[in-house]
């Protein structure tokens, strides 16, 4: 584990938006407790960034999501600061999708919401913030302040 500390590592987080505009978040369990986060992980050795977005979701959520889009890259400091693990995340965008939304991992995730991404749950998850804030401010990148 000391060899991930020194090296940045590549996250996904996936938002999913409603058509009434909200996206999900979920209610983080174990290493994320007890933040708040859009769907996620960490980006598999080979794979793009759309197809590990939707393995993601998947595993996550049993949601299946169609065309992911990258909107944004978020270098997450404030993880780095507090916890010395330092991502930069990939943020995707899904408004495509279908299934039924489940908790299939109830060892990390104590339930999904939908909320209102001006006014999202706390405390919630830098990358997931940051992401979200991307989207809102239609930018591709923020600098950490």
């Amino acid at each position: 584990m000391a060899e991930l500390k020194n090296k940045p590592r590549v996250g996904l987080g996936v938002i999913l938006v409603r058509n009434d505009g909200k996206v999900l978040v979920g209610k983080r369990k174990n290493s994320h407790a007890p933040y708040y986060s859009i769907p996620g992980g960490h980006l598999d050795l080979g794979e793009t960034f759309e197809d590990g977005a939707i393995r993601e979701v998947k595993e996550e959520t049993d949601l299946d999501i169609k065309n992911p889009q990258v909107i944004a890259v978020t270098n997450n400091l404030e993880t780095y600061h507090n916890d010395g693990l330092h991502y930069i995340s990939i943020a995707l965008l899904a408004q495509d999708f279908s299934g039924e939304l489940k908790i299939m991992e109830p060892e990390k995730c104590d339930e999904w919401l939908w909320v209102d991404p001006n006014n999202l749950p706390t405390p919630h998850f830098d990358a997931s913030r940051m992401a979200i804030s991307c989207y809102l401010e239609k930018k591709f990148y923020k600098k950490f302040e």
